[in-house]
């Protein structure tokens, strides 16, 4: 080897992710990300399962409330442990292996893919663009091309469905001073009194706000995590929530009950009877929105296959960083594959139903990991840079058992068996592949192959010279 030479090498990168996401880009993947297609097809969700005006807008504060206590919770689980994957990470540390598994399993497998799957009906049901699945491979090449280029768009399109909400509420506040105010002073007239129909309707409104703990799943590539995790997340959710809150009086100003329910797309139903000359402008701007919505659940997904794969709970190919972009680009197409398999049944109600039924189990169990670690011999002496009321993760732990529970008593329904036994299920892959570590020998082969198509590394491992 020609020492002379080698000393004039530039320092290697070690194949790892890298510190890349600040304050504002993650309040924009926050916010980004929560603001996407919920805001536009759960209010007729929420408000069949309130009944009333009065009830529906009391929920969104309560859905927002929820998210909140829920984010702040995570907010002090993200700055305890300083590992990528969310749920995924803290289970592992409160439970073990094994609860932490079947999360990575349902999440990465189903919630995930149903997610995005939800965002791209939802833009199809809009704007009727039947081929939305290139955006879903045009975000996976951005994400795989660069994580500043994925944080930028991010930032770009959150002020894009930030205009569009400044438009929609513009518009409710001039309807009510030209005195459109006969449907919101109809209160609570037809409350709905069923807890399981008016735990279905909050799972709608907490779709809608879904996407508040994605900053956790990127905690690895977050500059200063223990400051700007939580202030983050202290931005981004009452902003939210206020905006959700003046969305839906506005829709009230000029949509009754009946009329919201029996909307298609209650946003382009309100831009007709508002501003009719225009309403193009609001199918574009819904556009915009769950395409910036899309774009953060990509970024967050990628990052939890990637997370549990180095864990060794997936295949080891799924845990490679792209060795020029540091991205994960492998677990990035597997994420992207799965969502775009989704979108064809096209059902978007029973994917939400679906979705947040399995996905509240996890986020109680996530909540009682809060409280055990604050317990824990490991972790109860160590210092904790964001801390909160143990009353804070308990009441998270409340309403996700009144949000699994409730829908099951009031109308059982086979989906939801069908969900249990798929979690569980997992452990008929956990104990031969990841327990006792057995592979067929054929997986090596199939590794080495992609792993030299998408030019990957392990980040346990030094890139060739």
């Amino acid at each position: 080897m020609n020492y002379s030479n080698a000393k004039l090498r530039k320092p290697i990168d070690r194949v790892e992710l890298k510190k890349r996401v600040g304050l504002v880009s993650g309040t924009s993947l926050i916010v980004g990300t929560m603001i996407g297609s919920g805001i536009f097809i759960s209010p007729k969700g929420l408000t069949e399962g309130s009944g009333s005006v009065g009830l529906s807008l009391v929920n969104w504060l309560l859905c927002g409330g929820i998210s909140l206590l829920g984010a702040l919770t995570y907010a002090e689980l993200g700055t305890l442990i300083t590992e990528s994957g969310g749920e995924w990470a803290y289970l592992k540390e409160a439970f073990g292996h094994i609860p932490s598994y079947l999360y990575a399993w349902m999440s990465i497998l189903l919630l995930r893919p149903a997610s995005a799957a939800i965002i791209a009906l939802t833009c199809a049901e809009y704007v009727m663009v039947p081929l939305f699945d290139d955006g879903c491979v045009f975000l996976t090449a951005v994400n795989v091309y660069s994580v500043k280029a994925a944080t930028n768009i991010q930032v770009i399109f959150t002020g894009a469905k930030l205009l569009a909400m400044a438009i929609i509420i513009i518009g409710g506040i001039v309807k009510m001073i030209q005195g459109h105010t006969d449907i919101l002073a109809t209160g609570f007239d037809g409350t709905e009194s069923s807890p399981g129909k008016i735990a279905i309707g909050l799972y709608n409104g907490m779709w809608a706000y879904d996407g508040w703990n994605n900053l956790n799943f990127v905690t690895e590539e977050i500059i200063n995590p223990s400051v700007n995790l939580p202030r983050a997340i202290i931005i981004g959710l009452p902003l939210v929530t206020v905006l959700y809150l003046l969305v839906n009086i506005s829709y009230f100003t000029v949509l009754s009950v009946p009329q919201l329910l029996a909307s298609p797309a209650v946003a382009v139903t309100w831009g007709e009877k508002v501003i009719p000359d225009v309403a193009w402008i609001i199918p574009v701007f819904v556009a915009l929105s769950t395409f910036g919505a899309a774009n953060g659940s990509m970024f967050s997904a990628g990052r939890l296959t990637f997370v549990a794969a180095r864990e060794g709970h997936l295949m080891e190919l799924l845990s490679m960083v792209h060795v020029k972009k540091y991205t994960p680009l492998p677990s990035l197409i597997f994420s992207a594959v799965l969502s775009v398999l989704y979108i064809l049944p096209g059902d978007i109600g029973s994917l939400i139903d679906f979705f947040n039924f399995a996905i509240w189990m996890f986020y109680g169990a996530t909540a009682a990991s809060c409280i055990v670690l604050r317990f824990s011999p490991v972790y109860k002496n160590v210092e904790r840079p964001y801390k909160v009321p143990l009353i804070v993760p308990f009441v998270v732990l409340v309403a996700s058992i009144f949000l699994v529970v409730a829908p099951i008593i009031d109308d059982p329904r086979m989906e939801f068996l069908y969900v249990t036994l798929f979690i569980f299920g997992g452990l008929i892959f956990y104990v031969p592949f990841v327990h006792y570590k057995w592979y067929p020998k054929c997986i090596d082969h199939v590794t080495i192959f992609f792993q030299l198509l998408f030019n990957s590394s392990s980040p346990k491992s030094e890139p060739n010279l």
